[in-house]
């Protein structure tokens, strides 16, 4: 008997990646076959990243591995025993918890926090409607991550969100990439998008690390870490040097200009070889390149990940500033891609109207503390993250998790670090099993998230989950129950697209615009005076100086290393940590230093090594490369503690040392002692 023909569903991936890529779900019998990369997909180009490759084929749709029905916890603690109950049990019991809480304490005593773990629209947004209306106060999300960085450049541009439409690189001879590895975290856009631009255009990394988008450069600048805002200075000082500064922007379009003036004329190539350990000719080259336009720059959230990343992100964004590469093709300043920027209206998808009370939040970088104050934290919500194995300090966040007076509900796929000290585990539903929109925060796209299979077990989309939520407490606001349908037709029609949600799903993206995004060009930003601001009034007002500061970090004390913990290639942040497959191609968890650093270590690969510093310590196996400087330790992110020998992972040493903008992580500032 012949195999019947399988049934094609276009979707797209909604992970936390700058590639956003189209994928093709061939059914048979209903059951999901295969999940590939789709070929008329501009990123995608046909193929999946290795990593969803293989946990979409793996994990993520094996009923064994997933969380079917609501948990209640049954044991202490952090030791993940529980006992399956209905939805209505559950729910019931988190209200009336809820309602006790709210009758005895402030609203904002329940925290929630989330992040990436999906980045679809309505999973990602609706849910906080319920905490807006409950009062609740939330961990700040971007300061586990890029906060830093979009307060930076609001203050600079007036926006964060709005960056360089990638179509545009035909038009470019230069693309400067600063603290980002699109090896890891756009691959796609490695493999396709940055060979295709090499062909017209110069490449340049700015990174301490090579990787393999610093090894694919034209020219790869490896500063000492923290001395990025020197190197950007001395940049400055040779274009300046060699004419290549466009005064009629400055002057029609920048505020504060005669600020800076001194320090660029202080920061010779020479002086910042000594300090940054680039060459000063490899500084003059890249300065030339770029200055020559028209020229992109593409700065990484790795890179405003530092105690003074706020300043960092002002001073690297002097480039385009200084040279007028802005608001014309070829060129523009790249963060991320926002989605008010395409039309969404971000309040009302979070509902924040239904507030009764100025909204609260905490940075992520006082997690730990909060928690173990019964006064401030007397319940938790974690859902889109995991913050047992992602959130810094580590050892204090799992023992604050351990108090059995904090309410704590997790909503999650998998069980995981976090989960494992949770009242009550609520299944949800991955993004094959609903339908939502994705937007591309690189390109300017609009994409469907096709709903592939149906929820397995009992297992409901987040949004689902709090409509139930709102609905046990009694709530009445219409706002809490928009259903799906509803939403998705009110966000396809604030994009503008002329597309319904239907004939979206059928050829699964679609640019937002024909024609290509030009931010800017009308010469206007959306700052107090109408233009870049690059000394102000307002930077103070941030707690920074007028002024920004060719400012170089000094180097670790003798003995000492600067630890860095970028993405892993296989790993998602957190996510995909689980699959057995993947498990096994990043194998153990070590730590990378470069081959001289261990000789004068007296060390030798393979050997077991303690990590140290006041925050924690890390027993780990030492690996050697030569892509890693002398005084650098490499360990990347996203393993899950539970998972490993050492029950830990970087962030065990990881401080809540704060950033000089946003509250943000400072995490790439932290040093270590390395003793065999």
């Amino acid at each position: 008997m012949n195999e019947p023909a399988a049934v094609v569903v276009r979707t797209t991936c909604p992970r936390d990646c700058y590639d956003a890529c189209g994928i093709v779900a061939e059914l048979r019998d209903g059951h999901i076959k295969r999940i590939v990369g789709d070929p008329e997909h501009h990123r995608a180009h046909g193929a999946l990243c290795g990593k969803c490759a293989l946990a979409y084929n793996g994990t993520w749709i094996d009923p064994a591995k997933r969380l079917l029905t609501p948990l209640r916890r049954v044991g202490s603690k952090g030791r993940g025993e529980f006992e399956p109950v209905s939805w209505q049990v559950a729910l019931g019991d988190i209200a009336e918890r809820l309602q006790a809480i709210l009758a005895e304490s402030a609203a904002t005593t329940i925290l929630h926090t989330h992040y990436t773990g999906t980045c679809s629209q309505i999973a990602g947004g609706f849910p906080n409607r319920f905490f807006h209306r409950i009062g609740a106060a939330e961990v700040d999300p971007d300061t586990v991550c890029n906060k830093a960085g979009h307060d930076a450049l609001k203050l600079m541009f007036g926006t964060s969100t709005l960056g360089f439409d990638p179509r545009t690189a035909a038009d470019a001879r230069c693309l400067i990439v600063w603290g980002a590895n699109p090896s890891a975290t756009a691959p796609h856009a490695h493999s396709h998008w940055l060979p295709q631009l090499k062909r017209h255009a110069r490449l340049i990394v700015v990174d301490p690390i090579r990787h393999d988008t610093a090894a694919l450069a034209d020219l790869h600048l490896q500063p000492r870490p923290g001395t990025d805002a020197l190197l950007a200075f001395s940049m400055l000082h040779v274009l300046a040097r060699e004419g290549l500064i466009d005064q009629n922007f400055i002057a029609q379009r920048v505020l504060g200009w005669e600020a800076v003036q001194p320090q660029i004329a202080a920061a010779s190539p020479e002086r910042a070889e000594l300090l940054t350990g680039v060459s000063a000719a490899a500084i003059e080259q890249a300065a030339r390149w770029y200055g020559q336009g028209p020229s992109m720059l593409w700065l990484g959230q790795g890179l405003q990940r530092q105690s003074t990343g706020g300043n960092i992100f002002r001073c690297v964004a002097l480039l385009p500033t200084a040279t007028g590469n802005l608001a014309r093709p070829g060129t523009g300043l790249y963060y991320l891609n926002g989605a008010p920027e395409r039309g969404i209206d971000a309040d009302a998808l979070n509902g924040t109207a239904l507030r009764s009370s100025p909204p609260a939040s905490i940075s992520h970088m006082d997690l730990a503390p909060t928690l173990e104050d019964p006064s401030r934290a007397r319940a938790l919500f974690c859902w889109n993250n995991n913050v047992a194995a992602s959130s810094p300090e580590q050892r204090r966040l799992r023992s604050a998790l351990s108090r059995p007076d904090l309410l704590h509900v997790a909503l999650e796929l998998f069980h995981t670090d976090t989960t494992a000290y949770a009242d009550y585990v609520l299944p949800a539903a991955s993004f094959l099993e609903f339908d939502d929109l994705v937007l591309s925060y690189f390109d300017y796209t609009v994409s469907a998230q096709v709903r592939v299979m149906a929820p397995l077990g009992q297992s409901l989309p987040n949004q689902e989950i709090f409509r139930r939520l709102a609905h046990a407490m009694r709530y009445q606001d219409a706002a809490l129950y928009e259903s799906d349908a509803e939403l998705l037709e009110s966000l396809m029609r604030q994009l503008g697209v002329n597309q319904t949600f239907a004939s979206l799903a059928r050829v699964g993206t679609i640019p937002w615009r024909a024609q290509t995004v030009l931010p800017f060009a009308d010469g206007r930003f959306a700052t107090a005076s109408g233009r870049i601001e690059v000394a102000s009034p307002a930077w103070q007002a941030a707690g920074l100086p007028f002024a920004p500061a060719a400012h170089a970090d000094p180097a670790p004390a003798e003995g000492r290393l600067r630890l860095l913990s970028p993405a892993d290639p296989w790993l998602m942040n957190s996510s995909l940590a689980n699959d057995q497959h993947i498990t096994r191609r990043i194998g153990e968890q070590v730590v990378w230093l470069h081959p001289a650093e261990a000789t004068r270590r007296h060390l030798a690969e393979h050997q077991l090594v303690t990590l140290r510093n006041a925050t924690g310590t890390l027993r780990i196996r030492l690996a050697l490369t030569d892509r890693v400087p002398l005084g650098v330790a490499l360990l990347p992110k996203g393993r899950w503690p539970s998972r490993e020998g050492s029950d830990a992972n970087v962030n065990v040493l990881i401080p809540g040392n704060k950033t000089d903008l946003g509250q943000s992580t400072a995490l790439h500032s932290v040093e270590i002692e390395l003793e065999a």
